[in-house]
Formats: C-alpha cells, sequence, structure tokens
C-alpha cells in the first residue's frame, strides 16, 4: 500500500497539470533548465520547491490537507488539483478565504482572450508587438468595457534610460509580475496613445480550464518571475499560463531561444486553442480611412475646418453634400483629437473640439462603412530567415548565405506588416569568392527603419538607425569595419508609392583611418513601391567623412514573393568611393546578386 501511494504521488508530481502549476522549465528555455522560473520564495512551500517538484507536492499535500488552513487560501488551484487527485472532500473548501472569495467575484470567467496590440511604426520597441489576456464576462462584445487585462511584464522604475533598459532586459536584470488592471486602460495605452492597431484571439478554453487560469492568477499575485526580452517574456509568460489551464497541451513543447508575440498566436493555433480573430482599427488607421474618402476638395475643406471651426458657415463648406459635411468635421475631429492625443487639456482645443462635434451632429452621416482589416499579424512570414545566393562584384562571383534572427525588412513579404517598417537584428552574411575562402561580408547587429507617411492630417517624421559590422573600401582594399549610423528623415505616400529622403550621421572605426574613429555625414533618398507579390526598394545615399573621403551607392533591391515563407530577391548596386586625392580603386563597381530566401517561425 506505501509503495503503491508512493508511486502515485511520483507519477502525481511528474503529471503536466503540476508541473504547469509550478511553472517549471521543461526544456523550452535556456535559462532554468529542469527547475521553476518563479524566482520567488513566497511561491513554494518546500525549501527546494523550485528544484524538486517531488519535495513541493509533499510539502503542499502537508500544508493544505487540514480544513480552514491558510495555505488553502493561499493555492486555490493546487487545492483543487491534489484535492481531486487524492479524492478530498472540497465542498466549502474555500469557505474561510474572504479576501479570495472577494477577489474572485470581481473576476470575469465569460470567456478569455489573447490580446495582440500590433507594431507600431515611431516607436522601434513596439515592432515586434505585445501579447496580453483580457478576461470577459461574456460573449457579447458590448461587455469588453467591463473586461480585465491580464499583463506580464518588467518591473522597471523612472530612471531607466532606453539603453539601460534593454541591456537589463537582455541580461534578465529586471523581475517581471502579472498585473490584473481594467481593460479598458490597456485600450487607451495601445489604441489611443500609442495609435496600435489591436487583433483579439479568443481562446478555446472550457469553463473549468478558465476556473482554473483564474485560481492560479490569484495564485501569482505580486510573485516575480526573471524577465528576459528574448524568451522570458510576456508571450512565453502567457503561454505559460494557458498551460495551466490546459496542461498538456504541447504549447510548451520544443526548445525556444526567443519568443516573438506573433508565434505565441501561431502556437495557440497550432494547438487548436483559437476559437476566432477580432481586429480593431487604432484612432490613426480609422482617420487614414475616412481621409481617405475625401475628394481634394473637401481634404482642403476639412483642413481648414481643423483651423477654424466657423470655416462650416461658409457657402463652400455648405455646398458640399450633407454626408460629405458630416464626414469632413469627422477627419477634422479625429484629426484634432489625434495630434494632441499626449498632451494636457487645453481650453482651445477643448472648445474647437466641441464645436466640431456640433458641426457632425448638423449634419447626416452617410452610410457606416466597414474599415477594412489589414492581414493579421499571424499571417505574416517567419521570424528567422536564410538566405541562399550568388552574385558578381566587379570582376568576381561570389556565393554566399546569410542567416538572420529577427524579423522584417522593407523587401521581406509585406503581408501582416505595416508598409515602410522594418526591424533586424542579428542579420549575418558570410560570403566566399573564386579566389578566396569564406569571409564575414556583414553582420547587422540591430537594423531598424520607420519610414512613416506624411499626409495633409498627420506629419510623422521618419527615422532610421543601423549599427554593426559590414565591408567598406579603405586604404586600397575592402575592411571589415565597425560602425553606427542613423537620422531623421520623411516619407509620403501616393498608391502604393512612398517616396522618402533621410539625413544621415555615420560613426565608423576603421583600422585604415587616423583616428581609428571617423564621423561623417550625408543623406539618402529613395521610393519604395509594394505591387502584389512584390516589394521595391531604389536608392541612393552619399556620405562624405571628415578625412575628405566620400563613399555613394545607387541601389535596386526587389522581392517576389512565392509562398508565406519562400521569396526570391534580387539586387544591383553601384558602388563609388574617392579620397581626397582619388587614389582607391576605380571611380565605380558594379555588383548584382541573386538570392533565394526561406522562413522559420
Amino acid at each position: 500500500m506505501l509503495a503503491r501511494q508512493a508511486a502515485s504521488l511520483d507519477e502525481l508530481a511528474a503529471s503536466p497539470q503540476w508541473l504547469a502549476l509550478l511553472h517549471y522549465n521543461r526544456g523550452s528555455t535556456i535559462h532554468s533548465r529542469g527547475e521553476s522560473y518563479v524566482d520567488d520564495e513566497r511561491f513554494f512551500v518546500s525549501a527546494e520547491g523550485a528544484s524538486d517538484a517531488g519535495l513541493e507536492l509533499q510539502a503542499t499535500i502537508e500544508a493544505l490537507s487540514e480544513p480552514g488552513s491558510e495555505a488553502r487560501c493561499r493555492f486555490p488551484a493546487r487545492l483543487r488539483f491534489i484535492g481531486e487527485a487524492l479524492g478530498w472532500n472540497l465542498t466549502d473548501a474555500l469557505a474561510h478565504c474572504a479576501e479570495y472569495l472577494e477577489w474572485r467575484a470581481s473576476i470575469p470567467e465569460g470567456r478569455a482572450v489573447l490580446v495582440f496590440p500590433a507594431s507600431y511604426l515611431n516607436s522601434p520597441s513596439s515592432m515586434f508587438g505585445h501579447t496580453l489576456l483580457r478576461l470577459d464576462h461574456s460573449d457579447n462584445p458590448e461587455s469588453v468595457w467591463e473586461s480585465w487585462a491580464v499583463n506580464f511584464g518588467a518591473v522597471t522604475t523612472a530612471q531607466d534610460n532606453s539603453l539601460f533598459y534593454i541591456y537589463r532586459g537582455l541580461a534578465g536584470g529586471y523581475p517581471g509580475r502579472f498585473v490584473i488592471v481594467p481593460y479598458v486602460t490597456k485600450i487607451q495605452e495601445y489604441s489611443n496613445l500609442e495609435n496600435r492597431d489591436i487583433w483579439e484571439y479568443t481562446l478555446d478554453l472550457s469553463e473549468v480550464e478558465l476556473q482554473r487560469l483564474v485560481d492560479h492568477l490569484w495564485e501569482l499575485n505580486d510573485i516575480n518571475f526573471d524577465y528576459y526580452f528574448l524568451d522570458e517574456n510576456c508571450s512565453f509568460r502567457l503561454l505559460e499560463l494557458i498551460d495551466v489551464a490546459r496542461p498538456g497541451s504541447g504549447i510548451l513543447d520544443g526548445f525556444r531561444f526567443a519568443e516573438a508575440p506573433v508565434n505565441t498566436v501561431r502556437v495557440l493555433q497550432r494547438e487548436g486553442l483559437i476559437a476566432e480573430r477580432e481586429y480593431r482599427a487604432s484612432k490613426a488607421m480609422a482617420l487614414a480611412f475616412d481621409a481617405s474618402r475625401l475628394t481634394a476638395r473637401q481634404r482642403d475643406l476639412a483642413l481648414a475646418l481643423l483651423k477654424d471651426p466657423a470655416t462650416a458657415s461658409g457657402d463652400s463648406f455648405q455646398a458640399e453634400p450633407e454626408e460629405a459635411r458630416h464626414l469632413m468635421a469627422r477627419v477634422a475631429y479625429q484629426t484634432l483629437r489625434f495630434r494632441h492625443r499626449k498632451q494636457d487639456r487645453r481650453d482651445d482645443v477643448a472648445s474647437r473640439s466641441f464645436a466640431l462635434l456640433r458641426v457632425m451632429n448638423e449634419n447626416r452621416a452617410g452610410d457606416n462603412l466597414p474599415l477594412p482589416a489589414p492581414a493579421a499579424p499571424d499571417q505574416c512570414h517567419g521570424t528567422q530567415r536564410f538566405l541562399l545566393g550568388a552574385g558578381q562584384y566587379g570582376s568576381a562571383d561570389f556565393g554566399e548565405i546569410g542567416y538572420r534572427f529577427t524579423y522584417h525588412d522593407l523587401v521581406d513579404n509585406n503581408a501582416g506588416f505595416l508598409r515602410g517598417a522594418q526591424i533586424e537584428g542579428l542579420d549575418l552574411t558570410l560570403r566566399s569568392t573564386e579566389s578566396g575562402d569564406a569571409q564575414l561580408q556583414s553582420l547587422d547587429v540591430v537594423h531598424i527603419r520607420s519610414h512613416a507617411p506624411r499626409t495633409a492630417f498627420v506629419k510623422p517624421v521618419s527615422w532610421f538607425v543601423h549599427g554593426g559590422l559590414e565591408r567598406a573600401p579603405a586604404g586600397g582594399r575592402e575592411r571589415l569595419v565597425r560602425f553606427v549610423r542613423g537620422g531623421p528623415g520623411l516619407t509620403w505616400q501616393w498608391g502604393n508609392w512612398l517616396p522618402y529622403g533621410f539625413l544621415t550621421a555615420r560613426l565608423e572605426n576603421n583600422s585604415a583611418y587616423t583616428p581609428l574613429l571617423q564621423a561623417g555625414a550625408g543623406a539618402q533618398a529613395g521610393v519604395l513601391l509594394y505591387q502584389g507579390a512584390s516589394q521595391w526598394d531604389l536608392g541612393s545615399e552619399g556620405v562624405y567623412f571628415g578625412n575628405d573621403e566620400y563613399r555613394y551607392r545607387h541601389r535596386l533591391a526587389v522581392q517576389w514573393s512565392l509562398s508565406r515563407q519562400s521569396g526570391l530577391r534580387a539586387q544591383a548596386w553601384q558602388d563609388n568611393w574617392r579620397t581626397s586625392d582619388g587614389s582607391w580603386y576605380q571611380d565605380h563597381e558594379n555588383g548584382f546578386s541573386l538570392s533565394w530566401l526561406f522562413y522559420l517561425d
């Protein structure tokens, strides 16, 4: 009997549900292998509970076995699991837990929705997207305003600057916690303030699974985890939480070096945990859609109305159809609110807002056309990319291979991404010529570009930052140099065309220079074209250095999407370089390459 009981407890300790409740790493990430991800001794009953699931089970059984114990109030999800497994009578087992019961009554349990705020062009940290969980009272969409949001994030301080945040986020220097807040605050943060579209994925969880998830949230109240930007982030923690609801689902199977939010959605889809998908447009997207329905004359009138609502009484405005007058006033109102969304309340803005609302109410609205939804983020290409290519530079043929850890560039398949958005990390290219061994051609540590189009109503500033290693001409030959460059710019949009121009600054560490660190400045201009299954980038860039050297390059890149996960890319370029005495190379070198690219989630 004792042997059977011990064997039963060993099986219970190794069960997927118990390991999920303890957040044990079953080989999913590089951190905490074979141990719990929880970095907080308050979460465990046994002193060895973080590394021994069996000892934690025995200690928990002892703590929970006595009716009326405080441990039952602290661990309701563990109580239900152990009690059902051991045949305990759980009727009124939590009746003495007044604080838990009050909290539990406030938490909705109608359905759970995974919320994906998509990327925002002018916010680099948002370009990977984000995930959080929403708990609704029912399936009624109107109940969203009474819903609660479950969010996991790093516990930062106001003193942390962006560089310090990136360093500590990569190194695990922040604790991470689950926080439950009213969902309306997240709507304001992402859709209104950060201007991000929101995708909602309703999870296919049963009533029992949802209750298990909510009970476990109580157990995680104020509990610390390690936070790592790449793997143990918001998306991975939500997968852990859903694994508690449905243990053994397979969503945490396999090794992960990184967890991108979009991959979280794909994993849940693969395992049949998503029931439906819904799109909520940002304020900027709604404004752009309404503005696109105006004629050129009506856009001018809307701008005049924005400056002075009294324009509504003029003959030009009144000559337009009533439905157009309503739309012009709505566009002016949306523009005013958008431009001042991050500012404190101003009397003049409030006065104009009220006047524009009055013009809208005085004119009948037209048909409420649905805003077309873009491709969902989960339909985009994989986050990793491999490259096989060949080409010619000058008179030398070459072959090359490449690997990019993440995420997307301007001519990758654009489905599921914002046009003009690029964020790349750890992009490695090795090249071999007929006369030499393979060598490192380039390593982009980070390359982010935000080509945010300007319109008559919204006028963002584009920008880019790029740093890493690359081959550059110096001292009569190409050398591997370290560099960082970036600058502001402007982008416009005419249909599928996005012309752009940037000012650039460059800092380069080159062994041929004296001093070794050389600064330069210049400009770049070009145009992006998104046409069906192809993406084009044509441009020129010139940089003048303080040592009287200058370089410039003309380039063309085009990619044809063969499928979601593969593409064919052709590139052509011409390099020109000169020192003050004109001693380097020839006046120019031409290059061409053709590459096959394939992507992995």
